[in-house]
């Protein structure tokens, strides 16, 4: 079934890094809910389906509420998506940032390109936690432990996926329970089995008068039969550009 799924994450990955470009989005003209339907129309293209509706928000310098309306992407802006392909009854989960350049910028601002980093740094950790035996509430307390260490400011709510959107197996806490999950955070990691390692982080950023910006990043690993931990395929570590 891996090889079939890796294929599936592709082609999420691709409608993706074809949504967050300029084939898709104009700054000044294109909404949220735009880039949303585009998504929607590119699956039934393919002759593909999703398990949820796919979502597109958006954080802006001064204004941090608009993840509730349709806004208009203007340059300057964080976006972030969150998009599952369903395919040969497999399912993905997936979320990426991107970054609108300003007039004259050709690369996303250090404080920027930061919240990435710590959010890359934060799935490091919940990925080396996950160890075959242990439960879903221990990888996530020995996960914000290591966060906190860290000095990352987050939270950790990662799932099984495969067969089914969220599949049988243990929790890796949810948004509103940090503090673990009780039944099914008690579950211990099996081999052979996928997860969705979903999290995010929120970052100061100086460009921003140290607005705090949330990156949310989720993607998909297996733990093989050994109870090697990887990637389905590679996970994001750069914004997606909109020039």
């Amino acid at each position: 079934m891996l090889p079939a799924y890796r294929e599936l994450m592709k082609t999420a990955h691709a409608i993706i890094k074809e949504a967050f470009s300029n084939r898709v989005i104009t700054p000044g003209k294109t909404t949220t809910q735009d880039v949303v339907w585009w998504m929607r129309q590119r699956i039934q293209e393919l002759g593909l389906s999703t398990w949820f509706q796919p979502s597109v928000d958006l954080q802006r310098e001064g204004n941090d509420s608009l993840s509730d309306q349709d806004p208009v992407i203007q340059r300057g802006d964080v976006l972030h998506c969150d998009f599952g392909v369903t395919g040969m009854r497999l399912n993905t989960d997936t979320q990426h940032m991107a970054y609108v350049l300003r007039e004259g910028e050709a690369d996303v601002p250090s404080g920027i390109r930061n919240t990435l980093s710590n959010s890359n740094l934060l799935q490091d950790i919940v990925r080396k936690s996950m160890k075959v035996g242990r439960t879903g509430n221990e990888v996530l307390a020995i996960s914000l432990k290591e966060m906190k260490e860290s000095g990352i400011d987050g939270t950790v709510y990662s799932h099984p996926i495969g067969e089914h959107g969220h599949g049988a197996g243990t929790l890796i806490g949810l948004w509103d329970r940090q503090q673990g999950v009780p039944g099914r955070g008690d579950v211990p990691l099996l081999p052979n089995t996928w997860y969705s390692i979903e999290l995010q982080s929120g970052t100061m950023v100086p460009e921003w008068s140290n607005q705090v910006v949330r990156s949310a990043q989720e993607e998909d690993i297996f733990i093989d039969e050994n109870g090697n931990v990887n990637w389905v395929l590679e996970r994001q570590t750069e914004f997606h550009l909109i020039r």
